[in-house]
């Protein structure tokens, strides 16, 4: 694993991108571009709605190489630009049954940024059914080599 730490409940993805934070923040929370890198390898993303602020909604769908649509829900607890994100993604009817926690961190680094995303399940049990089920772990590896391809331009 090149930029995911795996523990007991929780995945960390962490990178450092050479790119300025405000750019790493846009790329993030911008429903424009981040369809463009969201999700691993061989995924689009088509967002439905986002609405960036405390209590807001992103809802989106990820439709995966072999034609199954994934539709998540995400809602926002904190939103502090261009520093952290803090939401959860919610296992609600309609969507896929999954519940967890996360933060973002878009930490300045000189002209870098190095970008933490620590992800928090409820349970060891329910983190190992999310990897077995949909291969997480080597999703957000890919989403986040993704995100650096995106932001290099390429």
């Amino acid at each position: 694993m090149k930029y995911v730490k795996v523990t007991d409940r929780e995945m960390i993805g962490n990178r450092v991108f050479d790119a300025h934070r405000e750019l790493v923040w846009k790329a993030w929370t911008d429903p424009g571009i981040i369809t463009k890198w969201w999700g691993p390898n061989g995924f689009a993303t088509t967002t439905e709605s986002m609405d960036l602020k405390p209590d807001g909604v992103w809802k989106f769908t990820m439709h995966g190489p072999d034609g199954r649509d994934y539709k998540n829900k995400i809602v926002y607890i904190e939103v502090t630009k261009p520093i952290r994100l803090i939401y959860r993604h919610a296992g609600d009817e309609g969507t896929e049954p999954v519940k967890f926690h996360v933060t973002v961190t878009f930490d300045e680094e000189g002209d870098k940024t190095r970008l933490m995303m620590r992800m928090v399940f409820e349970t060891a049990a329910e983190l190992q059914e999310v990897q077995r089920e949909y291969g997480a772990i080597e999703g957000l590896e890919q989403t986040i080599e993704r995100l650096g391809k995106y932001l290099a331009g390429k």
